[in-house]
């Protein structure tokens, strides 16, 4: 009997101790969390383009409660988030215009960028209204502006970066394949065309993945978040052609945001 009251004693303690430190754990966990100074930067796949819900303040940027910066933020509680993607930025944009929240406390930085740099939206703009041979060859340009141009303009951006933040855990996203070859779509873009936008995606994730690594960041390739969610899927978190509202084509739904996007960059933080 009095084995059982000390085996009995010595398990509450236990237990007490162990829900102790693991209350502790959490507390830890949380203030850990909460510590965080986050800075948001990039183009209109950062600022939430396509996903509504703009903040009024933010004129043509667009930044949106639904972008992933956005959610992640209102998910984590981080101590100071300092929001200052916009839409239509290219690198240059960036060093110029966003930086400013960056300092020595910044602990976590998200960023996509180059895309525009590369020109997306003409490439897409030529391939809705001209040729095949036209969009194809305007997207070989694109692909050798990633090999020759855009390497140098991420550099000089990431480098910008690190020098007014020192001690961020830099975290680079890149951009989803648009389109499910094979799928819903029976009319417009050939199969052609929609695979050879989505190896021109391909391409510059991997260029720009390159030059992360080359900094010490860590690149998320979203692609796989969205597979089964691409343009001809039945099930899209992406805008095709939208003449009514041309800003948000091709740009990710607050689904996309949410689902393809802030994974991603939870898995990172």
């Amino acid at each position: 009997m009095k084995m059982s009251r000390l085996v009995a004693f010595s398990s509450s303690l236990l237990l007490g101790a162990v829900l102790a430190l693991t209350g502790a754990a959490t507390a830890n966990a949380a203030q850990s969390v909460q510590a965080v100074d986050y800075v948001a930067l990039g183009d209109s796949y950062s600022s939430g383009v396509g996903s509504g819900s703009y903040d009024s303040a933010s004129g043509d940027c667009k930044r949106s409660t639904k972008a992933y910066p956005a959610l992640w933020a209102a998910a984590n509680s981080p101590s100071s988030f300092g929001f200052t993607a916009c839409s239509g930025a290219r690198t240059g944009d960036v060093k110029a215009n966003q930086l400013g929240p960056l300092g020595a406390s910044t602990d976590l930085v998200s960023i996509s960028i180059g895309g525009n740099d590369a020109g997306f939206s003409d490439v897409m703009t030529t391939c809705v209204l001209q040729s095949e041979a036209t969009c194809l060859s305007r997207i070989a340009t694109a692909r050798s502006y990633v090999d020759t141009t855009l390497p140098g303009n991420l550099d000089s951006v990431y480098s910008a970066i690190r020098t007014k933040a020192p001690s961020a855990h830099v975290v680079v996203l890149g951009y989803p394949r648009f389109y499910k070859i094979g799928g819903s779509c029976v009319v417009g873009l050939s199969d052609k065309v929609r695979t050879a936008i989505n190896g021109a995606a391909e391409y510059l994730n991997t260029a720009t993945a390159k030059r992360a690594a080359d900094h010490g960041f860590t690149f998320v390739d979203v692609a796989g978040k969205f597979a089964g969610h691409e343009i001809c899927s039945g099930s899209a978190w992406l805008h095709s052609l939208n003449w009514l509202n041309i800003g948000e084509s091709y740009h990710p739904t607050a689904a996309g945001q949410s689902g393809g996007y802030l994974p991603g960059l939870d898995s990172a933080a």
